[in-house]
């Protein structure tokens, strides 16, 4: 029988190597963190970077001792990007690229002189802010030109005293949302003192306390040139646009000092409420701060002690918009990605995974928060079923301060954050569908992947 595919030789031989060579040095070339399957992905550290990871995940750590870092963006061919919370070295954004291809950087490249927590990739550019002002840098190849200089998308806002960082998220349609946290803890005559009424009506809501929406495309806006987008909102550091309900998501970070008030507001109470809420967010939505508080046990919003409120009154929030998950409360969380990658099981895909920064004022109770929840998401926009733990040990020591003790579904004997080895803070996706998760303790760069066989 002759062969069906007889061997070729001569210049046809010569052309057809030629032609694979090209190929393969071409797809060596696809990104700094290559984009891919899981079948080329690197191997994950052998301890996994130090975390406890759901069954059938590993990590490795891409970069460690970057500095105070917050949010995090990767580009379509993998270029990592970390926005610092403090200057280093005078510069506030980190570059991150991998030029051997074995997943964690070797290169390192600084600009940006503000510190600053929001970043994004969107159209083609890096955004990030400072607490003030919201810029923007054309990305080439994958990379920023530290020369560069960046364009500003928003300016001159007022420096705020507490909850100031200016977190993004982008929408499909050119839209920007910028979270104007509010800066106070509950819009008291005297912020966070014992028998302070809240001020009714509360002026902060006019400027603060809610999430702005702007045009993601037009240089040098002021705050009033966008559009209050949602209100009621004491600070949500944690945003994203899911696409597949096309609309915005945000966690909210619950006030503090129910305990000021004595009466069912004992210790135990005030560590445990107010809820960290998820929120769906649409146009125009109210989720009642200052005068209301979440209430996961009661599953209701309840009316705030500075206004009247026994913890049994609901009054004026009744009718306010809630969350679509609660969490206990004061385990800050402060970033949520919604995955839309195919590397990771299908029960993940367009579900959340979200970033417990981790409490500090959950005393006579354990601390808590300090891991990576994740929260499986139906078709109607919503959580269709309990969040789970998926990523933990993050601030391996016990109340004592001594390494070791691992996290246990939120609960760590944590004298204080102080304390903590680690504290995860941003979350963003590779190309190849890896989860990449940063650390604000000393700025440790995690990338996760699903390891297991197919």
């Amino acid at each position: 029988m002759k062969n069906r595919f007889p061997l070729k030789t001569g210049k046809f031989m010569m052309a057809e190597v030629a032609i694979v060579l090209l190929l393969s040095a071409f797809s060596s070339l696809t990104g700094v963190f290559a984009p891919g399957n899981s079948t080329a992905l690197p191997a994950p550290d052998p301890d996994n970077g130090g975390l406890k990871l759901t069954t059938g995940f590993g990590a490795l750590t891409v970069a460690d001792e970057l500095g105070s870092a917050r949010h995090i963006a990767i580009d379509a061919k993998g270029t990592v990007f970390v926005k610092l919370n403090k200057l280093k070295d005078g510069k506030g954004i980190i570059e991150l690229q991998d030029t051997n291809g074995d997943g964690k950087a070797d290169k390192t490249v600084a600009f940006g002189s503000y510190a600053g927590t929001g970043m994004a990739i969107y159209n083609g550019y890096l955004y990030a802010s400072s607490d003030t002002s919201v810029y923007r840098y054309r990305i080439t190849n994958g990379l920023v030109d530290p020369a560069t200089k960046p364009e500003p998308i928003v300016v001159g806002l007022t420096l705020q005293r507490q909850h100031a960082s200016k977190p993004l998220a982008f929408s499909p349609a050119g839209k920007m949302y910028v979270t104007f946290g509010a800066p106070s803890n509950a819009c008291q005559e005297k912020d966070r003192q014992p028998g302070s009424k809240g001020q009714d009506p509360c002026p902060i809501l006019e400027n603060y306390g809610g999430i702005w929406e702007f045009d993601a495309n037009k240089l040098n806006q002021r705050q009033s040139d966008g559009t209050r987008y949602a209100t009621g909102i004491r600070n949500a550091v944690a945003l994203d646009w899911n696409t597949a309900s096309n609309s915005l998501y945000a966690l909210q970070h619950g006030r503090d000092n129910l305990n000021n008030w004595g009466g069912k507001f004992t210790n135990e109470v005030s560590a445990e409420l107010p809820s960290e809420e998820f929120m769906m967010i649409r146009k125009g939505a109210d989720f009642g701060w200052p005068y209301c508080y979440n209430d996961h046990e009661q599953s209701k919003k309840m009316l705030a002690p500075e206004y009247g409120g026994d913890g049994k009154i609901q009054d004026r929030c009744a009718g306010k918009d809630k969350p679509i998950m609660a969490f206990p409360g004061h385990w800050a969380p402060n970033d949520v990605l919604f995955y839309t990658g195919n590397q990771f099981p299908a029960k993940y895909k367009n579900g959340a995974f979200i970033c417990f920064h981790g409490s500090w004022n959950r005393a006579p109770l354990k601390q808590g928060g300090y891991f990576v929840a994740f929260v499986p998401f139906g078709k109607d926009g919503k959580p269709s079923g309990k969040y789970e733990v998926f990523a933990e040990n993050f601030a391996g020591v016990d109340e004592q301060g001594k390494p070791g003790t691992d996290v246990n579904a939120g609960k760590l004997d944590l004298a204080s954050p102080g304390d903590a080895k680690h504290r995860p803070m941003g979350l963003a996706q590779g190309p190849d569908g890896s989860l990449y998760i940063t650390d604000s303790v000393k700025g440790k760069v995690w990338r996760v992947m699903y390891s297991a066989k197919k």
